[in-house]
């Protein structure tokens, strides 16, 4: 397999979810393999991204438990929340993370260079740190996508996701520029812990591509937790006083929001820049992604790409699989095809909502004819919280056949729930086929069998 005429037989650009399974796969096939990653192994998921977010949220979740422990028989005394705390647990974990990502390259012997990488050709890269240039056979682009940030006056006051994990406190205000699903959940997650959240959006949609039904209730929610709304009202400036409280002045606005923390969620773009794309030819796409045919393979024949930075589904599972998918076609001789329909996701709000398939509007145009089940019903956790929030389950079917498109959730644990569910709707199971299943009760998910 290996071509004495190259360094490697691969060289892997970016150190993430898809990278690090393209690295292990292709080596285990006997490839010579080494991979580059300018910060952290483990790429945005593990480092900064899904997994020390959810363990935010987690964390976020104890204040509502400890406010309903009474109402089952605890006494609690006064409690505190300490944000360092959390955060360094956090932050521990995604050192714990990071070990066990370079750990798995270490034992599947791929070498490891902790610089920037650019490409200088088709079959060659350049280390930025070093400067030694590395020739390989195959090059593999697995960098992912990077948050962006508008210009506007006194952009450099806000942050962004990267940063949001390292606050030196806790703010008592928050503004966060942007309404999808990273906006969502750090809403979520400092109004949970106690901040007062300002939601600012520049159109008047929240959660494109997610249902209708879940998106509006979840406002709904949301907004009777406290969490404040201004929709089509775009960013006009940043002002930083001298005590160092933000003023957030929006375009069409008389007065300004007062922040302590300003935080910019408002999309991913591939991140591209600098790569030296253009040194081997490589087409990118009108977003700056690189574009790849189904075998992931680039406008040049030797190189190709994974994951966020082609921008077809910014999913982590589904950078592993198309990482997975690249080595066992390229090293292992496989005829590896990825299925991207019946994709499930979840947004990690409180409550979190989750779906698969097409939402009630796009199975409308694709199918014409179909049917839509739902169950709106008060989750029994919520009764003795003396909370009125409640669940919405959706089924969408295609009236001609009984097949099961699509499922929609909103309500505690939806994304645990989504993942099983999620399996039947793959598999084509139909409504009846739902019917025919005796419910587990009491539970939430019953619900799912029980739609009429």
């Amino acid at each position: 397999m290996s071509d004495a005429q190259f360094d490697y037989d691969l060289f892997v650009i970016g150190a993430g979810s898809g990278g690090v399974r393209a690295s292990r796969i292709a080596a285990g096939y006997g490839a010579r393999v080494a991979v580059a990653e300018e910060y952290r192994i483990g790429g945005t998921c593990v480092i900064r991204g899904c997994v020390p977010k959810k363990l935010l949220v987690y964390g976020s979740h104890f204040a509502e438990e400890l406010q309903d422990a009474a109402n089952y028989g605890w006494t609690v005394e006064k409690t505190t929340f300490d944000w360092p705390t959390l955060r360094d647990a956090v932050l521990r974990d995604v050192d714990r993370l990071n070990s066990a990502y370079t750990s798995t390259l270490e034992t599947h012997h791929v070498d490891r260079f902790l610089e920037r990488a650019t490409i200088t050709g088709p079959n060659s890269v350049r280390l930025s740190a070093s400067g030694r240039e590395i020739t390989a056979k195959t090059i593999l682009v697995a960098t992912g996508a990077w948050p962006v940030m508008p210009e506007f006056e006194g952009s450099e006051h806000c942050i962004t996701s990267n940063e949001v994990f390292h606050l030196e406190q806790l703010p008592r205000r928050v503004v966060i520029s942007g309404a999808g699903y990273i906006a969502l959940e750090f809403a979520g997650i400092f109004n949970a812990l106690g901040s007062h959240v300002t939601v600012v959006n520049r159109s008047e949609t929240l959660l494109r591509g997610y249902d209708e039904a879940l998106r509006d209730r979840l406002l709904q929610i949301t907004m009777a937790r406290g969490i404040q709304y201004r929709f089509n009202c775009p960013f006009e400036k940043v002002v930083k006083r001298e005590d160092g409280v933000l003023e957030v002045w929006l375009k069409g606005q008389p007065d300004p929001i007062l922040a302590d923390q300003v935080m910019v969620a408002t999309g991913r773009k591939p991140n591209t820049d600098g790569l030296g794309l253009e040194n081997a030819g490589v087409t990118l796409g009108d977003k700056g992604q690189i574009v790849v045919d189904e075998r992931a393979q680039t406008s040049c024949p030797s190189i190709y790409a994974v994951g966020d930075v082609t921008d077809r589904v910014q999913l982590t599972p589904v950078a592993i699989r198309e990482g997975q998918a690249f080595a066992d076609r390229v090293f292992g001789g496989k005829h590896t095809v990825i299925d991207y329909s019946c994709i499930p996701s979840a947004v990690f709000s409180q409550p979190p909502l989750a779906g698969v398939g097409p939402t009630e509007g796009q199975a409308r145009n694709l199918y014409g004819s179909i049917k839509v089940y739902s169950s709106d019903f008060r989750p029994m956790k919520n009764i003795f919280g003396h909370r009125p929030e409640r669940g919405l389950y959706k089924m969408i079917v295609d009236a001609a056949t009984d097949k099961v498109l699509a499922l929609h959730m909103i309500g505690p644990d939806a994304p645990e729930i989504l993942q099983a569910a999620a399996i039947a709707v793959k598999a084509g199971l139909t409504k009846a086929d739902f019917d025919a299943t005796v419910a587990l009760h009491p539970s939430m998910a019953e619900e799912l069998v029980l739609m009429k």
